[in-house]
């Protein structure tokens, strides 16, 4: 069964030899996601994924990763995240400071 993760990037670190770092942070935990274009190294990203999740950082997008059945990432869906001043309720007793 494929699963799936959803939040935002907080973090990169791009490294001279092409190797991506990523910090990914969901359900109140970040963890570290990379690329890596040497094979010696683990690297359980594709590149494709990497560098778009990258350009994500300090941005309102979210992200949702799906991961196949052997738990590689297989595509990844970006959205605008919620606002969520914008989803509390109007306060009624709020009264706006003349100018």
């Amino acid at each position: 069964m494929a699963d799936s993760i959803f939040g935002q990037v907080v973090a990169v670190r791009k490294f001279a030899n092409g190797d991506i770092e990523l910090d990914f942070y969901h359900d109140d935990v970040v963890t570290e996601y990379r690329y890596s274009s040497d094979p010696s190294r683990l690297g359980n990203f594709p590149k494709e994924l990497a560098e778009t999740l990258a350009s994500t950082l300090s941005t309102d997008i979210c992200i949702e990763i799906f991961f196949g059945d052997d738990g590689t990432p297989t595509h990844i869906e970006l959205e605008e995240c919620d606002d969520e001043e914008d989803d509390e309720e109007f306060d009624e007793d709020f009264v706006p400071e003349e100018s």
